[in-house]
């Protein structure tokens, strides 16, 4: 496997982009395959246990599922009765809500059909039952018992029944009115103190759904169109943004300063001890300050040179996203697939948690639960949430990868293919689906660990002591750090397995030489270009939030508007995330591709260089500047000189 070969051999061997494909990793895609078959094993098993049946049907208390025949559970009264026409369930007292375990503490039982109006008395309740053969007390009761025997107190729902009616496709009688779940809402929605806030948020989210809808599409329009400009505004926005930090940080030194020396001389007249720990509080803010100040200016300088890449990079990856148009809508597939697999993994997650054996429990009812081995079962599907979800995404990378490689290292691009990110898709799943399998692996081995401690965390919240709780959130946020690490250090193998077609461990590894030997540039892209993407989205999401004010002014039909902003807005940053981290991503892969090239060629012939005029211009004047600092004297000429070593010895 890659990870046992040599570095000597990695620096050996040549890049030859996009001249051969062969399989990586192999035995991790089987690896993949054995696993989704576990997974695909745990939804066959809840589905011939009868957890399917008893989610979607429902079961009453004594574990019998409604609309059909049923077989008798030992040592349980009221069992195996056939429920052929007792179709829906129905809660004695629905509003028994219990917030800890999150489950309904009622007696339930299969009925015919949901009460559709409030039952005020026993006597309703009998007439309901007569009336629509619907009988809404224990089984063992008559209707003609309910108001003559004593039992009925117990037997018989709690009144006033409310009005209820069957939710679709689970065939449980709800409620009509969301009053009585008051307590469950605030446990929930911790700013809702009473229903009727509830209502007015509620009801201004539907009085507003055409403007919402519109606000939202606005938020697309705007994050394709933010594509578009960066491309054209990148270099002045940049050069805005560093003058804004440096007149920002020495501003905000000075008027602390300044703070200071005022109160010194005011302090000079009056000594207290009050003035005396502002006086001090001021020196010490004022001395970070400057020495932040100093370092951020040291900063600048050394990179001011390398700013001129990320300004390069962020005007190619526009012409790409002009050849590439398919691009901006790779985020909806994947969103798209994500939503299916979320989808069928809630639905299994269900099942499970109605499949096992009918066991009584101590308030003489049955519950299903799963013994032995098979209770383990949600550990493995919840392995299974992390790591097709990271491999689904993984997914995505290595597809915009292959398709951004292939525009890279086409000299003509004319000669592109018809659609590079269909021929991009069509070389993933063909041969590199073991390595996005591997990728996504070594993630999932880091988010379980951060997983469970943060779960320890909230368990042991107010208990633990605080060497403890310190030492709990340094391991959290080691592992979180280790995890984006690990991500961004995927990504750059994702592409260098899409250049030369070796395996995760291998192009791991030449992408982790090549941006070391590029360290500086690339601090520059992550810290210039992440922070002027964040500012886009910030923009779209004030854009949005702005015309949303304006626009839900004028609306009159509801007392407030809060919750539909707090939407739009949300959308309007899901949008833009989505948008600008795929531009982000193609920066990424530009960026190796562009180190590589300058690595392996000098624009000599038989060497020519792939890339764009752009970055040829940025290479031609980082020649001129090495020339000018002695030939590699300078920081700049240390950093290329890597690279024209690398050219002339390969």
């Amino acid at each position: 496997m890659g990870c046992c070969s040599s570095a000597a051999q990695s620096s050996k061997r040549e890049w030859k982009p996009l001249e051969d494909h062969s399989c990586t990793d192999v035995p991790w895609l089987l690896l993949f395959i054995l696993f989704c078959i576990g997974m695909g094993f745990i939804c066959g098993f809840t589905i011939a246990t009868g957890a399917a049946a008893r989610l979607l049907s429902g079961y009453d208390s004594y574990g019998n599922i409604c609309g059909q025949k049923n077989v008798k559970v030992e040592g349980i009264a009221n069992s195996g009765l056939d429920l052929t026409q007792k179709k829906y369930v129905f809660f004695l007292d629905p509003c028994n809500i219990d917030l800890v375990h999150q489950k309904i503490k009622s007696l339930a039982l299969c009925v015919s059909a949901c009460p559709r109006k409030e039952l005020k008395t026993l006597a309703d309740v009998q007439k309901f039952a007569e009336t629509n053969g619907s009988t809404l007390c224990s089984y063992e009761l008559l209707p003609s018992e309910y108001t003559t025997d004593p039992r009925a107190a117990k037997l018989c729902p709690k009144y006033p029944v409310p009005e209820s009616a069957p939710i679709p496709f689970f065939h449980r009688c709800a409620p009509v009115n969301i009053s009585c779940y008051a307590k469950f809402a605030e446990a929930l929605i911790t700013f809702v103190s009473d229903s009727s806030v509830l209502h007015r948020l509620i009801s201004g989210v539907m009085t507003s759904k055409e403007i919402i809808m519109g606000l939202c599409l606005l938020s697309l329009v705007l994050s394709m169109i933010l594509m578009v400009i960066i491309r054209y505004i990148s270099r002045v926005l940049v050069w805005i943004l560093t003058i804004l930090v440096i007149l920002g940080s020495l501003g905000g030194t000075g008027v602390l300063w300044w703070l200071y020396a005022k109160e010194r001389m005011s302090a000079s007249t009056v000594e207290t001890q009050i003035a005396k720990e502002n006086l001090q509080a001021l020196l010490i803010y004022a001395i970070s300050a400057t020495v932040f100040t100093v370092i951020l200016l040291l900063i600048m300088l050394i990179m001011r040179k390398r700013v001129a890449l990320t300004i390069a990079l962020f005007h190619v990856a526009g012409k790409v996203f002009i050849h590439l148009p398919l691009l901006v809508f790779q985020p909806f597939w994947t969103f798209f697939v994500l939503i299916l697999f979320w989808t069928y993994w809630t639905t299994v997650l269900l099942f499970l948690g109605t499949t096992g054996n009918p066991v009584p429990n101590e308030e003489g009812f049955v519950e299903f639960r799963m013994t032995g081995p098979l209770k383990y079962m949600w550990w493995y599907h919840v392995v299974g949430l992390i790591w097709i979800s990271e491999f689904i995404l993984a997914c995505q990378q290595m597809t915009v990868a292959g398709a951004v490689v292939t525009y890279y290292f086409t000299r003509e691009k004319r000669n592109l293919p018809f659609t590079p990110i269909l021929a991009s898709v069509n070389r993933l799943v063909c041969y590199h689906l073991g390595t996005v399998a591997k990728g996504s692996f070594i993630i999932t081995l880091v988010k379980i660990p951060r997983m469970i401690l943060m779960y320890i965390h909230t368990q042991l919240k107010g208990k633990e002591n605080a060497c403890a709780r310190c030492m709990l959130k340094a391991c959290i946020c080691c592992l979180w750090c280790l995890e984006k690490c690990l991500t961004y250090l995927n990504q750059n193998a994702y592409t260098a397995t899409a250049i030369n077609s070796t395996n995760f461990c291998t192009s791991a590894k030449d992408a982790f030489v090549i941006l070391v030997e590029n360290a500086l540039r690339v601090a520059a892209i992550n810290t210039v270009g992440d922070f002027m993407l964040f500012l886009g989205k910030v923009l779209i999401v004030c854009s949005t939030g702005l015309a949303g004010i304006m626009l839900l002014n004028y609306q009159r039909d509801y007392t407030t508007w809060v919750l539909p902003l707090i939407i739009v807005c949300l959308f309007a940053f899901l949008v833009a995330h989505c948008f600008l981290s795929i531009y982000e991503m193609v920066v990424d892969v530009l960026f190796l591709c562009f180190a590589i090239d300058t690595k392996y060629n000098d624009g000599s012939p038989g060497r020519e260089f792939y890339m764009d005029k752009v970055l040829m211009e940025f290479v031609e004047n980082s020649r001129k500047s090495m020339r000018e600092a002695g030939r590699g004297g300078g920081a700049e000429g240390r950093e290329l000189k890597p690279m024209a070593s690398g050219a002339s010895s390969s």
